[in-house]
């Protein structure tokens, strides 16, 4: 069983993305991933420069949140903050995807929106949230489609802060849809 577990270990993102999270959360954070070998933290940005820091020596790699939870913010600002992430030690960037023009049918500003933050990241994994609680099956084929087009690593099923998360069903269409492609990352 300890094989698995070590193996499992390996994909998880030790994620604490609460508003009121403090340093010393943080550092209990950094902590766990390195003591029990998880693949990343994922934190607010604001976080970043810490985690860099207590993770500079080891595996576990360091993931922002870009435009969370809402996405609605606009592209250059997402552009800028996965900057500034990269420039203060993320490896990986977790952005969300901006719902409105998604189902507004905007498709060419979503399309930009990933690929500005894709290119701000570097060459860093970009993994765009769905959000697909409040996707209907259309939308969640064509937010897959379109992080595709835009040069995204993964797609991702949810934020975990706008309703219910990770189903299989959803999981099962978003790799059905990106193939081999993109990976999918459950959430949430």
């Amino acid at each position: 069983m300890g094989g698995l577990l070590n193996k499992l270990a390996n994909y998880i993102d030790h994620t604490l993305l609460k508003p009121d999270a403090s340093e010393a959360q943080i550092r209990q954070l950094c902590h766990e991933a390195v003591e029990n070998g998880f693949f990343s933290v994922c934190v607010n940005s604001c976080h970043i420069p810490l985690c860099a820091q207590l993770l500079k020596n080891t595996e576990v790699k360091v993931c922002a949140v870009v435009g969370f939870p809402l996405g609605a913010m606009g592209t250059e600002a997402k552009a800028f903050e996965t900057s500034w992430c990269v420039k203060n030690g993320a490896s990986e960037i977790d952005m969300v995807i901006n719902l409105g023009a998604l189902k507004e049918g905007r498709l060419d500003f979503v399309t930009e929106d990933i690929r500005k933050v894709v290119a701000a990241a570097d060459g860093r994994t970009v993994k765009v949230i769905i959000e697909t609680f409040l996707l209907n099956h259309s939308e969640k084929v064509l937010a897959c489609e379109i992080s595709q087009l835009a040069n995204a690593h993964f797609v991702k099923t949810s934020t975990g802060f706008n309703g219910g998360g990770a189903t299989v069903e959803d999981v099962m269409l978003m790799k059905k849809t990106v193939g081999i492609k993109l990976e999918v990352k459950a959430s949430g």
